[in-house]
Protein backbone atom coordinates (compact mmCIF):
# COMPACT_ATOMS: atom_id res chain seq x y z
CA UNK A 1 0.00 0.00 0.00
CA UNK A 2 0.97 3.83 -1.10
CA UNK A 3 0.30 6.92 0.67
CA UNK A 4 0.76 10.57 -0.40
CA UNK A 5 -0.14 13.57 1.80
CA UNK A 6 0.01 17.13 0.39
CA UNK A 7 -1.23 20.62 1.81
CA UNK A 8 -3.28 22.98 -0.34
CA UNK A 9 -3.57 26.66 0.21
CA UNK A 10 -7.17 28.20 -0.64
CA UNK A 11 -7.41 31.98 -1.05
CA UNK A 12 -10.92 32.69 -0.56
CA UNK A 13 -12.73 36.02 -1.34
CA UNK A 14 -14.79 35.84 2.14
CA UNK A 15 -18.01 34.09 2.82
CA UNK A 16 -18.85 31.40 -0.04
CA UNK A 17 -18.08 28.40 -2.09
CA UNK A 18 -14.63 27.51 -3.63
CA UNK A 19 -14.30 24.73 -6.12
CA UNK A 20 -11.24 23.06 -5.27
CA UNK A 21 -11.85 20.21 -7.40
CA UNK A 22 -9.29 20.69 -9.57
CA UNK A 23 -6.52 21.16 -6.82
CA UNK A 24 -7.55 17.73 -5.03
CA UNK A 25 -7.73 16.06 -8.36
CA UNK A 26 -3.82 16.74 -9.16
CA UNK A 27 -2.47 15.75 -6.12
CA UNK A 28 -5.04 12.56 -5.87
CA UNK A 29 -2.81 12.17 -9.22
CA UNK A 30 0.63 13.21 -7.75
CA UNK A 31 0.18 10.05 -5.48
CA UNK A 32 0.01 7.46 -8.50
CA UNK A 33 -2.39 5.20 -6.89
CA UNK A 34 -4.70 3.25 -9.01
CA UNK A 35 -7.12 2.05 -6.81
CA UNK A 36 -7.74 3.90 -2.98
CA UNK A 37 -9.38 6.45 -1.03
CA UNK A 38 -8.83 10.33 -1.26
CA UNK A 39 -9.18 12.42 1.87
CA UNK A 40 -9.35 16.06 1.73
CA UNK A 41 -9.51 17.64 5.41
CA UNK A 42 -10.17 20.99 6.60
CA UNK A 43 -7.36 22.55 9.34
CA UNK A 44 -10.10 25.14 10.42
CA UNK A 45 -13.51 25.52 12.64
CA UNK A 46 -15.04 28.43 10.88
CA UNK A 47 -14.72 26.67 7.30
CA UNK A 48 -15.52 23.67 6.02
CA UNK A 49 -16.07 21.29 2.84
CA UNK A 50 -18.72 19.89 0.54
CA UNK A 51 -19.25 17.38 -2.52
CA UNK A 52 -22.01 19.80 -4.22
CA UNK A 53 -23.23 20.28 -7.84
CA UNK A 54 -20.76 22.24 -9.87
CA UNK A 55 -22.77 22.38 -13.34
CA UNK A 56 -24.90 25.40 -12.38
CA UNK A 57 -24.49 28.18 -10.11
CA UNK A 58 -27.78 28.12 -8.75
CA UNK A 59 -27.03 24.85 -6.63
CA UNK A 60 -24.40 27.18 -4.63
CA UNK A 61 -26.22 29.65 -4.03
CA UNK A 62 -28.71 28.07 -2.72
CA UNK A 63 -26.91 26.47 -0.08
CA UNK A 64 -24.95 29.36 0.64
CA UNK A 65 -28.58 31.22 1.38
CA UNK A 66 -29.97 28.33 3.54
CA UNK A 67 -26.78 28.00 5.45
CA UNK A 68 -27.08 31.96 5.96
CA UNK A 69 -30.85 31.69 7.25
CA UNK A 70 -29.77 28.67 9.69
CA UNK A 71 -27.16 30.64 11.40
CA UNK A 72 -27.83 34.08 10.71
CA UNK A 73 -25.54 36.52 11.79
CA UNK A 74 -26.62 39.21 14.83
CA UNK A 75 -28.30 36.07 16.84
CA UNK A 76 -28.72 37.80 20.20
CA UNK A 77 -28.43 34.83 22.03
CA UNK A 78 -24.62 33.94 20.73
CA UNK A 79 -22.04 34.59 23.46
CA UNK A 80 -18.94 33.78 20.86
CA UNK A 81 -18.04 37.18 19.20
CA UNK A 82 -14.95 37.41 20.15
CA UNK A 83 -13.51 37.69 16.73
CA UNK A 84 -16.49 40.06 15.51
CA UNK A 85 -20.44 38.79 14.22
CA UNK A 86 -19.39 36.51 11.74
CA UNK A 87 -17.48 34.28 14.20
CA UNK A 88 -20.37 32.07 15.90
CA UNK A 89 -22.31 31.65 12.99
CA UNK A 90 -19.36 30.88 10.84
CA UNK A 91 -18.66 28.10 14.07
CA UNK A 92 -22.49 26.73 13.21
CA UNK A 93 -21.99 26.77 9.85
CA UNK A 94 -19.12 24.64 9.94
CA UNK A 95 -20.34 22.26 12.65
CA UNK A 96 -23.65 21.56 10.27
CA UNK A 97 -21.41 21.08 6.95
CA UNK A 98 -18.22 18.59 7.24
CA UNK A 99 -14.20 19.09 8.43
CA UNK A 100 -13.41 16.10 5.85
CA UNK A 101 -14.55 14.72 2.70
CA UNK A 102 -13.90 10.96 1.26
CA UNK A 103 -13.50 10.35 -2.36
CA UNK A 104 -12.86 6.85 -3.82
CA UNK A 105 -9.97 6.88 -6.38
CA UNK A 106 -10.53 4.43 -9.64
CA UNK A 107 -8.07 3.74 -12.12
CA UNK A 108 -5.94 6.69 -10.81
CA UNK A 109 -8.66 8.88 -10.75
CA UNK A 110 -11.23 10.72 -8.33
CA UNK A 111 -14.68 8.88 -8.72
CA UNK A 112 -16.83 11.54 -8.41
CA UNK A 113 -20.16 11.85 -10.14
CA UNK A 114 -20.60 14.20 -13.43
CA UNK A 115 -21.52 16.76 -11.38
CA UNK A 116 -20.07 16.42 -8.57
CA UNK A 117 -17.46 18.98 -7.04
CA UNK A 118 -15.48 19.58 -4.08
CA UNK A 119 -15.82 22.63 -2.50
CA UNK A 120 -14.41 25.03 0.36
CA UNK A 121 -17.08 26.33 1.92
CA UNK A 122 -15.40 29.75 3.33
CA UNK A 123 -18.35 31.26 6.43
CA UNK A 124 -15.97 34.53 7.32
CA UNK A 125 -17.06 37.71 5.54
CA UNK A 126 -13.58 38.57 5.31
CA UNK A 127 -10.75 36.82 2.85
CA UNK A 128 -8.71 33.84 4.61
CA UNK A 129 -5.89 31.72 3.81
CA UNK A 130 -7.14 28.24 4.54
CA UNK A 131 -4.91 24.95 4.78
CA UNK A 132 -6.44 21.70 3.33
CA UNK A 133 -4.68 17.91 3.71
CA UNK A 134 -5.12 15.72 1.22
CA UNK A 135 -4.33 12.32 2.01
CA UNK A 136 -4.39 9.59 -0.49
CA UNK A 137 -4.11 5.81 -0.03
CA UNK A 138 -4.20 2.58 -1.71
CA UNK A 139 -2.27 0.57 -4.65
Amino acid sequence: MKMHQEEIEVATRGRGLVEVTGEVRRAARAAGIQTGLCVVYCRHTSCSLVIQENADPSARRDLEAWLERLAPEGDPLYTHTAEGPDDMPSHLRAAVTKTSESVPIVEGGLALGTWQGIFLAEHRARPHRRRLLVHVSGV
